[in-house]
Parts: structure tokens; sequence; C-alpha cells
């Protein structure tokens, strides 16, 4: 039991460590190769600060515990909203910007309510097979294919010095690929030990996977996210902050589900999963959206008392996974 939790303690430091190194190394990547700024904002900070609820997921899935594993993508994204986005809000009132609102936050409705049937309506019991699994990645390339088109479009490149780009540009690749293979390793490990240290404690306490996966893990992997979103909020790059959030939510819908699924399929799926946590997260992301709503001409904003409300519901919905039966 001791050796578990310093496994999670452990693993979890480890993975915010890893998950930093990996970003900013795919960053200086991406610059490097003259990949537009906007694109390596949505992408590479949005999908990649979610490598580790991709790496604990795949894993847990691969180790037999594929309610660790939908617990901590589910979990981590109402955790994203409520929590994350609510502490942010506090912090400084944040600006949604219209485009958000008018394209991303609905692509994310509809690829959770698609999620939703896959997993709860098709079959006699909530399930996902490698077939539904399938769908979710080839979504999950559609949806990255359309947003490098967007972004592509209206990003404009910086103006480097050709010159001092090639001047430097070998040692900068070195140091950026040796900060992505190094990140990654980091995020694989301690992707390990936490999930171990996790399967453990729920073992020892009777308590489900499913529900340290919706709160121990999922909190811990999303580390990244509220880093990220609280430094962006700070320093007053309200589009950093929420475009991470609904980038690593996109992400954990489909990526991390699909590539869990292709690693293992999951016959029998847990009905709360499919009856109370995906829902609950689409219910998150109707709020954020409904709170964001632009006014007038201009953009939406996400205030301090929808900021406090996202906690309220955040600390409400902790109080139903006990209710639902944490222990079993």
């Amino acid at each position: 039991m001791i050796l578990a939790a310093v496994a999670v303690v452990a693993g979890w430091a480890v993975l915010v460590k890893g998950a930093d190194v990996f970003v900013r190394g795919a960053s200086d990547g991406a610059r490097l190769l003259r990949v537009p700024p906007l694109l390596v904002g949505m992408v590479i900070v949005g999908f990649g600060t979610s490598a580790p609820e991709l790496t604990v997921s795949v894993i847990s899935a691969w180790r037999g515990s594929p309610e660790l594993a939908l617990g901590n993508a589910y979990g981590s994204n109402i955790c994203n909203v409520a929590l994350i986005l609510g502490l942010c809000a506090l912090v400084r009132p944040l600006a949604v910007k219209r485009a958000a609102w008018t394209f991303d936050l609905p692509a994310l409705l509809v690829v959770t309510a698609v999620s939703w049937m896959l997993v709860a309506l098709v079959g006699a019991k909530p399930s996902i097979t490698r077939l539904e699994s399938g769908i979710f990645l080839l979504m999950f390339l559609v949806a990255l294919w359309w947003s490098a088109k967007r972004q592509t479009a209206t990003a404009v490149v910086g103006d480097d010095d050709p010159a001092k780009a090639s001047e430097h540009g070998g040692r900068a690749g070195l140091v950026a690929a040796a900060r992505v293979v190094g990140g990654l390793a980091a995020l694989v490990l301690s992707s390990r030990a936490l999930v171990w240290g996790a399967v453990e404690i729920a073992r020892a306490l009777g308590v489900s996977e499913l529900v340290i996966g919706l709160t121990i893990v999922a909190v811990g992997t999303s580390l990244p996210e509220l880093a990220s979103s609280l430094a962006a909020a700070r320093r007053g790059e309200d589009d950093l902050a929420v475009g991470n959030i609904i980038g690593s939510n996109l992400f954990n819908t489909l990526a991390v589900v699909g590539l869990a699924g292709m690693v293992r399929p999951m016959p029998e799926v847990d009905p709360y999963v499919a009856w109370r946590d995906i829902p609950a997260s689409a219910v998150a992301a109707a709020l954020l959206m409904a709170f964001g709503h632009p006014r007038g001409g201009g953009d939406g904003r996400l205030g301090r008392v929808p900021g406090a409300l996202f906690l309220v519901l955040y600390i409400g919905y902790l109080a139903l996974l006990v209710a639902g039966g944490a222990v079993k």
C-alpha cells in the first residue's frame, strides 16, 4: 500500500515534468520546421498536454484495466472544463473567441455525442469494439486535418532570419528531438508507475478502478493542462487557455479512447461510463458554450461567476461518484 502510494505520487511528478519536456521539444521542432504559430498552439499545446492521458489509458487497457482507461479519459474531460477553466476564470475572466464558439465548441459537442452513441447505443450493452475505436481514430484524423487547414489559412509564419535559422537549426533540432524522445520515455515510464499504484490502491481499499480513474488519475494526468492554462490566464492569453482545453478534450474523446480500444477492445463497458460520465462531459462542454456566448458583435466572456459555478458543479460530480457507488 505504501509502495503503491509512492508510485502514484512519483508517477504524477515525473508525468508532469515529462509532459513539459515533450511539449517544449515538440513546439521547438514545429517552429524549426516553420509550422504556423497558431497551429503550434492549437495542436501541440492542446494535444501535447494530453500525452499523459494517452499513455495512461493505453497502458491501462493493455494491462487489462479498461475502466481505469475510460475513467481517465472522460474524467480528464470533466476536470478540464469544470475544474481547470473554473479556476482560470476565477484568476482572470476569459474571453471566448467567436471562432471557438461557432466551430470548436460545437465540434466538441458533436464528437462527444457521437462517442456516447457508439459506446451506449450500438450493441446489446455498452462496449467499445475495434471497429468503434477505428471510427474514433478516423474522426480524430479528420478533426486534426480540418483544424490544421483552418489554422494554416489564418496563420502568419514568423519572419525569422533564414541565415540565422540555418546556423542554429542543426543544434536546435537535435535538442528538440532529444526533448521529444526523453519526454515520451518519461511519460511512458511514469504512466506505468501511476497506473500500477492506482490499481493497487483501488484493490486494497475496495474502490472501483473506474472511480480511481475518474478522480485521482484524471486530475493527475490533467496537471499539464492545469499548469499551462493557469499560466496563460495570468498572462492574458485567453486563446491559449480556452483552446488548450478544447483541443485536449477532443484528443481525449477520440484519440485516447480510440487507441485504448484498439489495444484491447472492451466488450463490456461499465454502464456508469455510458449514462453518467460521457453525458457529464457533454454537459460541461454545453455549459462552456452557453457561458461563452458572444455578446453583440464581439467575443464571449467566461467570468468569475461561471467559473465559481463550474467549481461547484465539479464538487457535485465528485459527490455523485460517491453516491453512485464508489466502493464495490
